[in-house]
């Protein structure tokens, strides 16, 4: 990559707050840098959204949504294909975007773009497919007629890691349903956002109907937007503290949910597991994103009899990453996305090792410039680990051994979080019973990732709320109006 094509890549993208289909500066012109992961170095200056800021981008929205909701379907849809075919054409664009704004390898970044477009083609395909229905009452008396209308007005924050995905993921099913939104992306990695806003208006999509605020004082302009009466539906991709003050706030409004949050995934491997398949999986399930996903692998409960073979490969396979900035050929772990990253890493496999954990590779951030930490395998990590507690996010792959089905089950629970889980057999019937038994509202089942547009994605426990993707995902932005009408033949 040179450095010609990313200077003119960064500088197509727009710097301004996107309302009411228009780019603006904030108010006093407020402005955010943004910097690359891999060097420390600002890389775009753009604008800070104020809390008045935020409230215009409500007003677009509001003022927009009696007209996007009266679209036909079909118009909707014709916008989302057109974006779909428009991702396809920019794909490079967008994945060396996001490599340089949040670090990840091009390679992952291009996956990242054929994921977070089939969201618009799903979507697309989904929003002439919402169905109510028609029929006579049990007493005869009249006929019932249930309708799905969109829900109004939503204000959707993602995070910085899936900057294309999560936007993509909560856009797309919002537009199908006949919602206008304000999006705010994080502060670390805006870029893709702005990028897309300016690809939807290139599909077509009327002024007010995507509004995108970015900000440096987060709290504030999207409590205020919480607050506003005139949101109906609030979603929101991060942890779960901040999650529950989310929630707290949206109480007052009474506002439709969904809910993202924290992860602790187990990924469990029984003795009779193919271990070629389960190294596979774990290298898929905790370095994909560097570690720095809410699906991530947090846990491996591994039988103790190939606990000491699955080690050895996967620290074999771990020894074999290369390290570096994401757009160079090979490179296979980016930067974790700043500092405090790299310090989280380091405090968690510092705690394991002090009770007693075997550090059987990496370890340790890498001195220079750029938040990298090495990809670290640890063994033996006994339970009251932190590292066993908190959402890692980062490259770390923490073995704990297990002797019974029932050990592994109790293991794998025992946690607060519910999001994903992993489970390597060759035992149909262990399968089945590890689809009943473990706590999480989602599992692959000898595969390492699971995420598709096409199925709901969401979590159990305090993983949170709501669906996205799957048939599931439109009717978070639908809401049910039952009309009673008399017996036609009475």
């Amino acid at each position: 990559m040179t450095e010609n094509r990313e200077s003119a890549l960064l500088a197509d993208v727009p710097e301004g707050l996107f309302i009411g289909g228009e780019w603006r500066a904030a108010e006093a012109g407020a402005t955010l840098t943004v910097s690359d992961p891999a060097t420390g170095a600002t890389i775009k200056t753009i604008a800070s959204a104020s809390v008045a800021d935020g409230k215009a981008a409500m007003d677009a929205a509001a003022d927009t949504f009696p007209s996007w909701a009266a679209t036909p379907v079909r118009e909707r849809a014709e916008i989302l294909r057109r974006a779909f075919d428009l991702l396809q054409e920019r794909k490079e664009d967008f994945a060396l975007l996001m490599t340089i704004e949040m670090g990840k390898p091009l390679a992952e970044a291009r996956g990242e773009v054929a994921y977070g477009g089939e969201f618009l083609r799903w979507f697309s395909e989904e929003a002439a497919h919402v169905q109510g229905r028609y029929g006579a009452n049990p007493e005869g008396t009249g006929r019932m007629i249930v309708t799905q209308h969109p829900v109004g007005p939503a204000f959707l924050i993602t995070p910085w890691n899936f900057p294309l995905a999560m936007a993509t993921r909560k856009i797309a099913p919002a537009l199908a349903a006949g919602c206008t939104v304000v999006i705010k992306p994080a502060a670390l990695t805006p870029l893709t956002t702005l990028y897309f806003a300016k690809l939807l208006q290139d599909a077509g999509l009327p002024a007010g109907v995507v509004n995108v605020v970015t900000t440096a004082t987060s709290g504030p302009v999207s409590e205020a937007l919480i607050r506003d009466p005139r949101l109906r539906k609030l979603s929101f991709t991060g942890s779960t503290p901040v999650g529950v003050a989310l929630l707290k706030q949206a109480a007052d409004g009474v506002l439709r949910t969904s809910m993202e949050l924290g992860g602790n995934a187990p990924f469990v491997v029984f003795e009779d597991a193919d271990l070629d398949k389960a190294v596979e999986g774990a290298i898929a399930a905790k370095f994909r994103n560097i570690g720095q996903a809410c699906t991530a692998a947090n846990r491996f409960i591994v039988h103790r009899s190939v606990a000491d073979e699955f080690a050895r490969r996967v620290t074999e396979r771990v020894n074999g990453f290369r390290i570096g900035r994401g757009t160079e050929d090979g490179v296979t772990i980016g930067p974790l996305i700043d500092d405090r990253a790299v310090a989280k890493a380091s405090q968690l496999v510092e705690d394991a090792v002090s009770r007693g954990a075997t550090l059987r590779t990496g370890g340790k951030a890498i001195e220079g410039e750029g938040s990298f930490y090495e990809p670290t395998v640890l063994t033996e990590v006994p339970q009251g680990s932190e590292i066993l507690r908190e959402e890692i996010f980062g490259p770390v792959l923490a073995i704990v051994p297990f002797d019974t089905e029932d050990e592994a089950v109790d293991l794998a629970n025992s946690t607060e979080y519910g999001l994903v889980s992993y489970v390597f057999t060759e035992s149909i019937a262990r399968g089945q019973r590890m689809i009943e038994r473990l706590e999480t509202g989602m599992m692959g089942l000898n595969v390492g990732v699971v995420s598709n547009a096409a199925a709901p994605f969401g979590g159990w426990k305090q993983s949170g709320l709501g669906r996205e993707g799957g048939a599931e995902g439109i009717h978070e932005y639908l809401q049910t109006k039952y009309t009673l009408t008399p017996n036609p033949f009475a």
